[in-house]
């Protein structure tokens, strides 16, 4: 995957905000109210730009606001079938410790349709109606190969703890400022409107003294 070029990506949001001068008052508006807004334009930018041209990477993403939830439609190649999935994401739980960032999520409205005619075991069982979309977690569970980060898979429901993949948790940056930040602030909860991704922050004055004594402690 490509990585993002900081100056491109600054360039980039000027020239948004530029075009979009009703997003800084958002922005100001939502910081007072303890959110950091976040236009779902910018997810689909880098999903347009830094998401790999290969053959397994999924291809014409799209992002949309689904209040709550985010809706997230490609097309993919699952076990030799091309697919063309669709789904509405839920993050329902928001764990954040020093051990562990774990997220719960809940997913809607899954839809497989297979592409061109197909005649894998994986497309005969989809067209056959055989495969229970409505509990995806179930059908995770059975995965011979599950990535580490995922820790839960039951029914229409998936935990991840991003702290089991060693390039999140080995950061050298992420060890460095959990510590100082998680006395402080917080997630409070993941959910869209209006066609941005609202971050809710839970803030408490209370862990200064603690993110200040990290802050102290030597790299």
């Amino acid at each position: 995957m490509p990585k993002p070029d900081p100056r491109v990506l600054a360039r980039t949001a000027g020239n948004y905000l530029k075009e979009h001068p009703e997003e800084i008052v958002r922005a100001l508006r939502s910081a007072l109210g303890l959110r950091a807004s976040i236009p779902m334009d910018a997810l689909r930018y880098l999903a347009r730009e830094f998401v790999p041209d290969t053959k397994k990477a999924p291809k014409d993403i799209v992002i949309e606001a689904a209040p709550p939830g985010v809706r997230v439609a490609a097309t993919v190649d699952a076990m030799g079938t091309p697919l063309r999935a669709s789904l509405v994401l839920h993050i329902e739980e928001i764990n954040i410790s020093l051990d562990e960032i774990r997220v719960g999520v809940r997913i809607e409205g899954l839809t497989l349709t297979v592409l061109g005619e197909s005649s894998s075991p994986l497309a005969g069982l989809l067209k056959s109606g055989a495969l229970d979309l409505s509990k995806p977690g179930n059908l995770v569970a059975f995965m011979p190969k599950r990535p580490p980060m995922l820790v839960e898979a039951k029914d229409d429901r998936l935990t991840l703890d991003l702290m089991k993949v060693p390039k999140i948790a080995e950061n050298p940056k992420v060890r460095r400022y959990l510590p100082i930040v998680l006395p402080v602030a917080s997630v409070r909860a993941i959910r869209t409107k209006d066609d941005h991704l609202d971050v809710h922050l839970k803030a408490s004055l209370g862990g200064i003294p603690q993110a200040i004594a990290a802050a102290r402690q030597p790299v």
